[in-house]
């Protein structure tokens, strides 16, 4: 899957994270999964290709904030909508004595669920079928909402047409649906489109009851590459009708757990598109995540 300078457009949202601390007192910061995968992926790429966010924010500081952060780290923001009166959605996360994390949302009014219903969406979605790459996750799927979802899926069909490459991360998270089976009928509408997934092995089985990886591997036949990820175990790959476990990185001390899987998946698809293997690039997931675990918050620190 290599390609030398890819065109790559991760569509989702980023909200305003606040991370809780021992003592009860909050840092601020921003994060959400595709935005999370982007500012790694960018990282991963170094200065190859481009990585453009595809969202829509409020016209408020934070949004100002969030936009000079991104800059900072090299993404593209031309495809990013500014709505006037409108705020981005809002988590805390809130974590136990083992690093694992809960996560408290207020995101109903975020500016993103108007992302592909808008006037000034014509020309992204137009463009969307121009890049070489285009990522979403399932936590995209559900904050488009039905009319967004159903033009994104149409462009997605049009980069697919043109030989771009579809990579979906399922990120399943049920209270942002109506009913499992909501979002069944969209995660099934969109998977028939994807080239790549990233899939969790736990959000699998919450979502559509597989109760093992043959299952999982099973359900998607026609899908060219799957990764699973199944947190500490080893991932599972499947690629060109083979198949591939590779070892996780065994760390000592885990304090955050969050943006574990949105990393691995990012330096995974960095090191498909830099020409790696798929068994090298899912160690290179696994180098980042076993990072990324270790610090508090979405987004580490640059070194």
């Amino acid at each position: 899957m290599t390609i030398a300078s890819p065109r790559i457009a991760l569509i989702g949202e980023c909200m305003i994270e606040l991370q809780q601390r021992a003592d009860g007192s909050l840092q601020q910061s921003f994060g959400g999964d595709t935005l999370n995968a982007a500012v790694y992926l960018r990282r991963e790429l170094g200065e190859v290709g481009t990585v453009d966010y595809v969202t829509a924010l409020g016209d408020d500081s934070f949004s100002d904030a969030m936009c000079r952060q991104w800059q900072e780290e090299g993404l593209g923001l031309g495809r990013v909508q500014r709505l006037p009166g409108r705020l981005p959605g809002l988590y805390c996360i809130q974590t136990d004595a083992n690093g694992e994390r809960k996560f408290l949302y207020w995101r109903n009014e975020a500016a993103v669920r108007e992302c592909f219903t808008t006037p000034a969406a014509e020309p992204i979605l137009a463009a969307l079928p121009g890049y070489d790459v285009v990522y979403l996750s399932g936590i995209t799927l559900a904050v488009l909402g039905e009319v967004g979802r159903e033009r994104l899926l149409q462009a997605l069909t049009e980069t697919r047409r043109r030989g771009g490459k579809v990579v979906f991360d399922n990120n399943y998270r049920p209270r942002l649906w109506a009913d499992v089976e909501a979002a069944r009928e969209a995660y099934r509408r969109v998977l028939v489109q994807v080239d790549i997934a990233l899939l969790t092995e736990d959000d699998e089985r919450a979502l559509f009851g597989y109760e093992d990886s043959e299952q999982v591997f099973a359900a998607y036949p026609t899908i060219a590459e799957v990764v699973l990820k199944r947190g500490a175990d080893a991932c599972l790959l499947r690629c060109a009708g083979e198949r591939f476990a590779v070892p996780a990185l065994k760390v000592e001390t885990v304090v955050d757990t969050t943006a574990a899987g949105d990393s691995f998946s990012a330096a995974y698809l960095a090191g498909r598109l830099k020409g790696g293997s798929p068994e090298e690039a899912a160690l290179a997931g696994h180098r980042l995540a076993s990072r990324v675990i270790q610090v508090p918050g979405a987004l580490i620190p640059r070194v």
